[in-house]
């Protein structure tokens, strides 16, 4: 028994917020974006929260799938940015969705949470505690950054992206690596609320999201063509056996070092950084789903999806499609 994405969705908050918009309010430009990192603009919220834009990509994912919400046994949402400390993510999107007999928790692996989501329903279908899934990445990390902060807030921005995982026989997850090296974590980081009670009062709000951009760079090239490997290792297959590569788009250079080492044609290597930005836990189902209603995707590609950043934390996972 195996898992198959049997449909997938995607939703961007309405508002584009481009290069040349942001050098009205900071010193930076286009040219000083993208060129280091391959980002012309991203969708921040307005209106839009992280449960109203999974509700709405779910939404679209059950619609493509042709599943009908009742029929879904969980609900996972990978994020950072949820709209509340509790309920969970995934439990406003089950009652946006009316997906009563789904179990929901929330997942928080940063940029790696929905490739840690597939692993986990892959584990419940394995156990036979569940066949029909949802699993999402979605973030509104607007809301965590620092608007002052040229070299941190451009990175970044907003949307969510779902698919709906159904047990299988014979085709879907192949293999599949996980890790974290929580020793590094604090190279990217976001501090929430610190002590305050009778006995400690400090008034302080939870912070603004920092990163260390050269300790996450040397962390990604070499961590995600590892993990990639290993994957390919245990599914016994080169890496000019995949189809497309699905990474995380986090930066331009990043994904170009991992095709360099893995010695494979950045054309297998699709990009939406350039008018997403980088969308932590929802960058990888949101490219998913373009290249999918692209058309791109066909009946037998082997799919190697990679998520990896904040924690730090990496995942791959092979599927075929």
């Amino acid at each position: 028994m195996t898992s198959r994405i049997i449909g997938t969705g995607s939703c961007l908050p309405e508002t584009v917020v481009t290069n040349d918009y942001l050098s009205t309010i900071m010193d930076t430009s286009d040219e000083w974006i993208s060129s280091r990192t391959g980002i012309r603009q991203r969708h921040l919220v307005k209106e839009e929260t992280t449960a109203s834009l999974s509700i709405e990509a779910g939404r679209r994912a059950l619609d493509d799938a042709g599943v009908k919400p009742q029929e879904l046994d969980m609900i996972i949402v990978g994020t950072l940015t949820g709209d509340y400390v509790t309920p969970s993510t995934a439990c406003e999107v089950q009652a946006g969705l009316g997906a009563v007999n789904a179990v929901c928790f929330d997942i928080n692996a940063a940029c790696s949470g929905f490739v840690f989501g597939l692993h986990t329903v892959n584990a419940y279908i394995k156990s036979g505690m569940c066949k029909t899934a949802l699993v999402i990445g979605a973030e509104t990390l607007s809301k965590i950054m620092d608007w002052s902060d040229r070299s941190t807030c451009v990175l970044f921005g907003d949307g969510a992206g779902a698919a709906v995982i159904r047990a299988d026989e014979t085709t879907g997850i192949l293999a599949y690596d996980q890790g974290s090296d929580g020793e590094r974590g604090l190279h990217l980081e976001c501090k929430n609320r610190t002590n305050n009670n009778p006995l400690v009062q400090t008034g302080m709000e939870p912070g603004y999201t920092h990163m260390d951009g050269q300790e996450v760079y040397k962390f990604a090239v070499t961590a995600v063509p590892a993990s990639i490997h290993k994957v390919l290792e245990e599914a016994g297959l080169s890496p000019d056996d995949i189809d497309l590569y699905v990474l995380h788009q986090a930066n331009i250079r990043i994904i170009q070092s991992v095709a360099k080492r893995l010695k494979v044609s950045m054309d297998k290597f699709p990009i939406s950084l350039d008018h997403c930005g980088n969308i932590s836990a929802g960058s990888v189902p949101i490219l998913l789903d373009e290249v999918n209603k692209k058309g791109m995707l066909k009946k037998g590609d082997k799919i190697m999806m990679s998520g990896f950043g904040g924690g730090l934390t990496w995942g791959s996972c092979l599927i075929e499609w």
